[in-house]
């Protein structure tokens, strides 16, 4: 597997390419911002952000200015405290609820209402419905964490057509994670993409024919119609297209004013404890999948962020996949067990059938693959008993690169 020579990337990220001096596309399009970003470089494009807001703010028609899709972490602070604080807006708050929040992110979201001063709505769906959807999720694309991916893009934009709000404001935009657009894109929330990326192409029917769930437990994973969004007006921006991106500074910056509260006890997985306080699984055992499927995981991400962002060196960040990438999370995987009632060994069992095989082989009863700081390692036992799937991982040309 090939990793970035700048950054600890590997191949299998999403969305990640590689050039012929084997950096990755995320490299270079933090590169090409970073020789665009002079001061008249930002000032245009806060001049473009003011001049979208100049269309929405004030209107005599709406209750409210715009939504703030938020989960109560560092960034949806960030985005909320621009909006109303900078650019004298009045924003609705929108928040999926999953069940599985921190104490700290549950404090983080409660506290955003006073000490921001804004109106906030929060959905959760039932928690028997959440247990389903957590199980089924893993089951069928080994992510437990699907129904937030889903519900934090959809319930929002329904919210927006049952108050005739036309503007939503997001945060990060993927040319910062990955590369996947250049920064000259402006790209915008699309159904398009949330079913494509966000809903791995799965829908509501889908969970509704695979569980034991009825349409009525449902009705917030549908995307309102066309014609609705059409009436309304609808349009989803990411505020990560018009100021710079910096997940730190937001979160001292947060931190500093409003009392933001970082993870009280360190995470297993990562060293960063200001993010994914919502979803307690986001940097444990949804994290821990990543790494099955892919060799890598949140470690890697924040490493490789900060890496560009010039808060780690590429050594650094190497002895960070190293410490954190590969960690099964005692704590959360037995939180989560209990959670959907599910034994270990049936966790291991499903998780070993979504490893990609270009990643991962077999040999001596263990799995291995390729690091970042070089030589291959093992890491666990293989749980799968299926001769087909084993035969994938049993060939001759285990290393593909």
């Amino acid at each position: 597997m090939q990793y970035c020579r700048q950054c600890v990337y590997p191949g299998a990220a999403v969305n990640t390419l590689f050039d012929d001096d084997g950096v990755c596309s995320a490299c270079r399009t933090a590169e090409e911002v970073a020789e665009l970003a002079t001061a008249d470089f930002w000032d245009d494009r806060r001049s473009r952000f003011e001049q979208l807001v100049e269309q929405y703010r004030g209107r005599n028609d709406a209750e409210y200015d715009c939504i703030v899709p938020v989960s109560g972490g560092k960034d949806s602070y960030w985005q909320t405290y621009l909006v109303k604080e900078i650019y004298g807006m009045k924003p609705l708050l929108v928040t999926y609820h999953g069940n599985n929040y921190l104490a700290e992110g549950q404090g983080n979201l409660d506290r955003m209402r006073d000490v921001l001063g804004v109106d906030h709505v929060v959905f959760g769906p039932s928690v028997d419905t959440l247990r389903k959807l957590n199980r089924l999720g893993f089951e069928l694309m080994g992510d437990m964490n699907w129904h937030g991916h889903a519900g934090i893009k959809i319930v929002p934009v329904r919210t927006a057509v049952q108050f005739n709000i036309p503007l939503l404001v997001w945060g990060e935009i993927t040319w910062t994670v990955a590369g996947m657009f250049s920064a000259d894109d402006y790209v915008e929330y699309n159904k398009r993409t949330v079913m494509e990326h966000d809903l791995r192409g799965y829908g509501w029917k889908d969970m509704v024919e695979r569980a034991e769930l009825r349409e009525q437990d449902l009705t917030w994973l549908r995307f309102p119609a066309d014609k609705d969004l059409a009436r309304v007006g609808v349009r989803g921006v990411y505020v990560g297209n018009y100021f710079r991106w910096d997940p730190n500074e937001h979160a001292r910056l947060m931190h500093d004013k409003y009392q933001f509260e970082f993870a009280r006890q360190p995470f297993e997985r990562t060293y960063r404890t200001m993010s994914n306080l919502d979803d307690m699984h986001e940097n444990g055992l949804h994290d821990y999948m990543k790494f099955i499927k892919f060799g890598y995981g949140r470690a890697s991400d924040h490493a490789s962020k900060d890496v560009r962002d010039g808060y780690l060196s590429r050594e650094q960040a190497i002895e960070m996949v190293r410490k954190y990438d590969h960690v099964k999370p005692r704590r959360d995987l037995e939180r989560w067990l209990d959670y959907v009632g599910m034994t270990e060994q049936q966790f291991d069992a499903t998780a070993d059938t979504f490893r990609n095989p270009r990643v991962w082989w077999i040999e001596d009863g263990s799995w291995w693959k390729e690091n970042v700081w070089g030589e291959p390692s093992s890491f666990g036992p293989v749980h799968l008993q299926d001769a087909e799937q084993l035969n994938k991982y049993e060939r001759a040309d285990k290393r593909v690169a």
